[in-house]
């Protein structure tokens, strides 16, 4: 009794600094979560619930818009989270042992869309790619080329939003891969340089197995980013042309704010918690078993 009193006291300090951000964990993560499982089991109708069971989870899998989002998402989440962690490593093992303002004007330019808000980039891709008066069709115009319409088209409105998507966002996974790699220990590379070790292997074989706990990072980041796409659906298709670009998350948002299915949408947010655990916890046990 008397070492359980004495560990108490000597660690009192450390839960009072946790317990804040620990309640703030508890109130809005745990029991939105615990909330939005209760919520998909009801059939809501302004301020009545209706006990329904999974009517719910079956009314989605007989909806084809329904998988169709999960389509699409897995399409954005695979492609996305690819040309992320593929272009960041590429710019950051090419620049990480330059000059420091040459690194620090790399890594500025890379992050000011990323500072900008997402509403902002999908209104500025939006203007751009109009096809009355956007700024590529009038381009393709003056070139003599026919315009078109590239958020218009079932074939090419998913490539364009996963280039707007992964164009904007990227910058904060090169900021990551920069500071991951400057930190890494210059004997290795002057080992490597007295071995007579090429640029290639280095990157390779030192440089891309040093950062892996950055590149796990930045994948599970962007899984869950992506998961969460929203504005640049919103803004540039509404979700078109005939479902093309649905998500689930704004396939989510239409059945909460548009239909009033609370339930439904509940259902679906369940859903996508439980494909985020799949997605991650594999990544997460990874980085726990490297350490």
């Amino acid at each position: 009794m008397k070492l359980r009193n004495h560990y108490w006291k000597e660690n009192v300090t450390g839960y009072l600094f946790i317990m804040p951000q620990f309640l703030l964990f508890l109130v809005f993560i745990v029991y939105p979560i615990l909330e939005g499982i209760r919520l998909s089991l009801y059939k809501i109708q302004y301020q009545k619930e209706t006990f329904v069971g999974l009517d719910n989870y079956i009314t989605l899998f007989n909806d084809p818009v329904f998988f169709k989002s999960i389509y699409n998402t897995v399409i954005f989440v695979v492609f996305i989270v690819l040309l992320t962690v593929g272009f960041s490593l590429f710019v950051a093992s090419a620049v990480f042992d330059k000059n420091a303002k040459y690194v620090s004007f790399i890594r500025g330019s890379y992050y000011i869309p990323v500072m900008v808000s997402m509403v902002v980039m999908s209104m500025v891709w939006g203007f751009l790619l109009n096809p009355a008066n956007g700024l590529i069709s009038y381009a393709a115009r003056e070139m003599n080329f026919s315009t078109f319409n590239l958020l218009g088209n079932k074939s090419t409105v998913l490539p364009v939003v996963i280039f707007v998507t992964f164009a904007t966002n990227v910058g904060q996974a090169i900021i990551l891969y920069l500071a991951s790699m400057i930190g890494v220990p210059k004997d290795l590379f002057e080992a490597a340089e007295v071995d007579g070790a090429s640029r290639t292997k280095v990157i390779f074989q030192i440089l891309i197995p040093l950062v892996k706990p950055t590149t796990i990072y930045i994948t599970i980041i962007n899984i869950i980013a992506v998961l969460k796409i929203f504005v640049v659906i919103q803004m540039l298709t509404g979700g078109g042309p005939n479902n093309a670009s649905v998500t689930m998350m704004y396939y989510l948002y239409n059945n909460a704010f548009k239909y009033n299915q609370l339930g439904v949408a509940s259902a679906v947010g369940v859903i996508m918690f439980f494909i985020t655990l799949l997605l991650s916890v594999p990544q997460l046990r990874a980085m726990f078993k490297d350490k």
